[in-house]
């Protein structure tokens, strides 16, 4: 199928945090990256971005989906919620409602609509593993929302090509840009115009010696942890003062 108004929504992972930076100043990430694929051959193909780090799902549905509709697109990606997994006052049935109501609106314009099961972070982090249960709930019920409202999806669920720290920033949440890669071609498969290649592991890369992992997890605490838990106290975001870096529709470079 061929799209002509490709319109993505959500929050850091979309924005593209992490990715190659590019000629605007902003990071790229696996939406630009399909986008670029999707304009190939495809006259009169027009992208905007209207992801802002840090966001919650509530916030994405209220804030980006009104404004999607508005460009009337016919194809829309929609990825949120992880942040909203990290909050000590998460609410599962809540999160997913909202994002029901923006999947059942962007469903009734016309545009088809590509939905995100996230990964499992346990698979990588043990300090990860309290919110697994989390993003596995949420992952349930929003390949049933997919489902019922004729969804495509990108299930990241179990995936141990994503296993490897090449992946992933220094962070140790955003993806690198060979995850953005490798996300994007996650997504054009779900979309029917990529392949399976993808989920096939690499060799993994060398572990590094205990001293050295010792050394990167102070390293990690200092310059990503503590800045975060900080915002936390503070009622702060990320995406603070931060606008969408597509906010209309426009061709690709």
């Amino acid at each position: 199928m061929t799209w002509s108004r490709f319109v993505a929504i959500g929050d850091s992972f979309t924005e593209g945090l992490m990715d190659d930076v590019g000629p605007d100043g902003r990071h790229r990430g696996w939406a630009d990256r399909t986008a670029e694929v999707l304009a190939v051959d495809n006259p009169g193909f027009t992208y905007a971005n209207l992801a802002v780090r840090g966001r919650l799902m509530k916030q994405v549905m209220d804030e980006q989906v009104p404004a999607a509709l508005t460009l009337a697109p016919d194809l829309v990606s929609v990825a949120a919620g992880v942040n909203d997994t990290l909050r000590r006052s998460y609410d599962l049935d809540a999160s997913m409602t909202a994002l029901e109501n923006g999947v059942r609106a962007l469903r009734g314009s016309g545009a088809d609509v590509l939905v995100f099961a996230f990964g499992d972070p346990s698979r990588r982090s043990s300090v990860m593993s309290s919110v697994r249960d989390r993003i596995a709930r949420a992952n349930s019920a929003t390949q049933a929302i997919a489902e019922h409202y004729g969804c495509m999806v990108v299930n990241f669920w179990g995936r141990a090509v994503f296993d490897d720290d090449v992946f992933w920033d220094g962070d140790r949440l955003h993806l690198s840009p060979a995850g953005h890669a490798l996300a994007s071609a996650a997504a054009l498969e779900a979309l029917g115009v990529g392949d399976e290649r993808w989920r096939t592991p690499a060799p993994p890369s060398a572990i590094p010696p205990l001293p050295m992992r010792a050394v990167g997890h102070a390293r990690w605490a200092k310059d990503h942890f503590g800045p975060w838990l900080m915002r936390r106290v503070q009622g702060r975001s990320s995406g603070d003062d931060v606008t969408p870096k597509r906010p209309t529709l426009g061709p690709m470079d």
